[in-house]
Parts: C-alpha cells; sequence; structure tokens
C-alpha cells in the first residue's frame, strides 16, 4: 500500500502516472458526483431538509460527496482499505497523496457507506467489485479480529448487505462480547448497531437485550463515559467522554427504538443529542472531550472534519428519524465550519487533487492539554486551566485523510 498517487496541481488536474498506479480521481465517479449524464446519485431526503435550511451547507455537503467518491478509489487496492492517506507537497507545489497501512475496521465502515451507492456505481470505487464481495471477504477474515468494534462493524456491513455469512459474523460477535466485559463505549454502540441491523435476519434478541442494557447503564449522569464500566478507567479521566462516545450511542439507541419501540433509549438519545448540542462551538465546531457528569466540554480540540461532515449528521438525522428532536441548525453550522474554520487560514477541501484534510489541533504533540484538563475537571468541575489555550493554540492542520470518513459521509447522506 506504499504506491504514491501523483496529480498535478495545474487546473486540468490531469493524473500523472508513476510506476502503473494512477490516481483514480476522474472519471465516472467525478461524473456521478457532479450530476453528470444518466449516472446521477439519488436525490435523498437529509440534503433536502438541509437544503430547506441551509442551501449553502447542501451545496457544501454536495461537495464534500464530489471530493469523497473521486478519493475513496485511492484508499483501495489489493483488496484492502489503507488505513490513512497523507498529502504532502512534491516538486513544483504538486500534492502528493500517500496510502500506507491497512484497516479491517476502516474497510468495514467504508463499506457501511459504499453500499448506499447505486450497485452500478460500487465497482467504480472498489477496483471492479462489488461491495457484497468486499462484506464477504471482510467476513471470511473475521476469525483474525481480536477486537469487539472491528467484529461489530463488519457484522453490521453484513447485515445491510444482507450477506449470506452473516451468520458466521454474528456467531463471532457472540463469541467476543461475553457479559461482564469492560468494554469502551463506542465498541458497546456499535454492536447494538450490528444487532439491530441484524434483527430482520436472525434471532438476536437475548444479545440484543443484553447490549441495550449495558449501552443504557454506562451513560454517566449527562453524557456517556468512554469505558463501561467507567471504574476500568483511569480514576483521573473516568469521567472524560470523547465525540464518539456520544454520537455513536445516539445512533444506536435511535435505531433500536426505530427497529421496535423502546422509549426509554429514545428519550435517552435525545438528551445526549440535545446535552452535545447546546455545547457546540460558536463556529459549528463539534468538540472532542465531554464531561460524562455534567455535559460540560472538557478539552475542544481537535477538531475532526469527519465529526463536522459525517458523524454528527448521521447521528442527529438517525435520532430524528427514529421520533427524536432534528437539530438541523447544529447540522448546518457544524458544515459551515469545514468552509471557514476560525483556527486556521488553511483550506481543509481540495477538489484537485480530491482530498479532505482530517483534523484541527492544537500545537500539542504530547497531549498535555487534554491531559491536565482532564486531571483538573476530575475533582473541580468546570475548571479550564485557561493558559493552555495561550501557550498551546490551535490551528495545526492535520494533512491526512481515512477511508472511515468518507465510508461515514456516503452513510451520512445516502442513507
Amino acid at each position: 500500500m506504499g504506491t504514491e498517487y501523483v496529480v498535478d496541481a495545474d487546473p486540468g488536474g490531469v493524473a500523472r502516472e508513476q510506476g502503473e498506479r494512477v490516481l483514480p480521481a476522474t472519471d465516472s465517479l467525478a461524473g456521478v458526483a457532479a450530476g453528470e449524464g444518466d449516472r446521477v446519485l439519488p436525490a435523498t431526503d437529509r440534503l433536502t431538509r438541509l437544503a430547506a435550511c441551509d442551501g449553502g451547507s447542501a451545496a457544501l455537503v454536495n461537495r464534500l460527496l464530489r471530493i469523497g467518491l473521486a478519493s475513496l478509489p485511492a484508499a483501495y487496492a489489493g483488496g484492502e482499505f489503507a488505513f490513512r492517506v497523507d498529502g504532502t507537497l512534491g516538486q513544483a507545489g504538486a500534492l502528493r497523496l500517500t496510502p500506507s497501512g491497512t484497516s479491517a475496521r476502516y474497510a468495514a465502515i467504508a463499506a457501511l457507506g459504499v453500499l448506499r451507492l447505486p450497485t452500478a456505481l460500487q465497482p467504480d470505487v472498489l477496483a471492479g467489485e462489488s461491495c457484497r464481495q468486499l462484506v464477504g471477504r471482510l467476513v471470511s477474515q473475521i476469525d483474525l479480529l481480536s477486537s469487539l468494534g472491528d467484529v461489530a462493524l463488519t457484522c453490521w456491513a453484513a447485515a445491510e448487505a444482507a450477506h449470506p455469512a452473516l451468520p458466521r459474523a454474528l456467531a463471532r460477535l457472540a463469541a467476543l462480547d461475553w457479559p461482564g466485559r469492560p468494554t469502551l463505549v463506542v465498541d458497546a454502540a456499535w454492536t447494538l448497531s450490528a444487532l439491530v441491523a441484524a434483527r430482520p435476519y436472525a434471532d438476536v434478541e437475548e444479545h440484543l437485550i443484553r447490549a441495550s442494557r449495558r449501552l443504557l447503564g454506562s451513560r454517566g449522569p449527562a453524557t456517556f463515559p468512554h469505558v463501561v464500566p467507567s471504574q476500568r478507567e483511569a480514576s483521573w479521566r473516568a469521567h472524560v467522554g470523547s465525540f464518539a462516545d456520544q454520537v455513536y450511542p445516539v445512533q444506536a439507541l435511535a435505531r433500536l427504538h426505530r427497529s421496535r419501540s423502546d422509549p426509554v433509549a429514545l428519550a435517552v438519545a435525545d438528551e445526549v443529542a440535545a446535552a452535545v448540542c447546546a455545547a457546540q462551538g460558536q463556529a459549528g465546531q463539534w468538540w472532542w472531550h465531554y464531561d460524562a457528569r455534567t455535559g460540560k466540554v472538557i478539552e475542544g480540540y481537535p477538531v475532526y472534519s469527519v465529526h463536522q461532515h459525517a458523524m454528527a449528521p448521521m447521528a442527529l438525522y438517525d435520532l430524528a428519524d427514529a421520533g427524536g428532536r432534528l437539530h438541523i441548525d447544529a447540522i448546518s453550522r457544524g458544515i459551515g465550519w469545514l468552509a471557514n474554520p476560525p483556527e486556521t487560514s488553511e483550506t481543509l477541501l481540495f477538489d484537485d487533487p480530491p482530498i479532505t484534510w482530517r483534523k484541527v489541533a492544537r500545537r500539542d504533540r504530547r497531549k498535555l492539554v487534554r491531559g491536565l484538563r482532564a486531571a483538573s475537571t476530575r475533582f473541580r468541575p468546570g475548571t479550564r486551566l485557561a493558559l493552555l489555550d495561550r501557550v498551546f493554540p490551535p490551528g495545526m492542520v492535520d494533512h491526512e485523510c481515512r477511508p472511515y470518513e468518507l465510508g461515514w459521509l456516503l452513510y451520512a447522506w445516502l442513507s
């Protein structure tokens, strides 16, 4: 996966071959995203609702989808998705995109997104394969996975693909998910989402009930922590939950209620979503770390692009589809941050070559701010240590993109 893909930075944006590989950034997928010819992505209710609120944000989502569709193939080769694609400036100012590593987790999330594309377009992303072929290969390797989250995502993709190998995926999920096991909240949420997706195809009720009780029981007084039970986390940060620890449970609980009425699950999802939306930054930032006891922000940075364009909209739309509140203004503000992040003058979105940079972070490579704020708020909730903002200002752009970010983008907006 170390092959470099080079795209000239001229207005024509013609891909230049290096060895035997060329960045597949144009041709059919670019035409699809632009709505050219007959290969047009279907209109979605989610984009329609956003356009009614904010036409500019809807146009930006369309642009993001164009970028995502053109860049996702660059992260796929040899039947596997890369772990990351890095961007560096080469000779004559050309931006060089280099994929590296592989990730079963990111492949499963990418598969969930690609499954949202019309079947005829999936081979354009997957080097001629269908997404069902990709899902089948992921399930065939599932016994090699030891992470509950990785297995849950693979199971979820198999369920959404209605793949005949779903029983094998469910068996592996059950084998890893024993009662009482300390579990990351994100993994617990993905497990519940996978079981909800599998509900029409298999008898998963006993496991689903256990998974839903665990997730509901993990919530703090306001929001979710990072680990369940939270006592398994280091005491100085047992109260801390990330943005991911909020949105994936909101999504899972909303989907649980929609699949079969569960008012308690819907109420918890609504309350946590409201707390996170209330804490949203003035420029639309979805902040990073929250106090599970109060719902207040402990540390805001990094701000991740995927949170802005995919994960927040995905969870909040799923909540609304289940009968919860639609936070359309918050969704719009979050997307708007991508166009004009106040923390940096750098552009985060590139059409040619197609890439979306991963995050804007503090200049704090040792992550001291996160640690100090977590420790200080353990015994004095709301402590800010304002000096840290001056010593470690935000503004550093991470010049990489990961396939899961594009998978969730498709999944959020093409649902």
